[in-house]
């Protein structure tokens, strides 16, 4: 069985549009899907977080309510600062992933390429008019 010439043949054909649409749409899925993989990531660890938070401030309001009646005083105040520097940490890490560079990547290069573009037309205009 021979084939037509006036049909191409499927090898060494280019791609069809369609596949590469496909193909786009496929890539743009598995982005979506990997940023929603890693929301969820977070998430969890914002409410991971959120919950040792309060566990150590229940904690610390313990301890300060034992370290009045104790006599063992140094004992709860390196427990206390271990507390303090702990909740310092999770603060950090709770504000930490809500400012970061890449949420400010494009807008920071909008107001570059747009600020830019508006010192040229004042220059163009201030020439004109001057």
């Amino acid at each position: 069985m021979s084939q037509d010439p006036s049909q191409p043949s499927s090898t060494g054909s280019p791609a069809n549009p369609e596949d590469e649409d496909t193909d786009e749409f496929e890539q743009a899925l598995s982005e979506v899907e990997r940023s929603l993989e890693s929301i969820k990531e977070r998430y969890n660890q914002v409410q991971r977080d959120r919950q040792r938070q309060a566990e150590l401030k229940h904690r610390r309001e313990e301890i300060r309510k034992s370290l009045r009646q104790s006599n063992n005083k140094q004992a709860l105040q390196a427990e206390l600062r271990q507390i303090k520097e702990q909740l310092e940490t999770i603060e950090l890490n709770l504000e930490s992933q809500l400012f970061s560079w890449g949420s400010l990547k494009e807008p920071f290069w909008q107001a570059v390429r747009f600020g830019g573009l508006g010192i040229v037309i004042g220059w163009i205009l201030k020439s004109c008019a001057g």
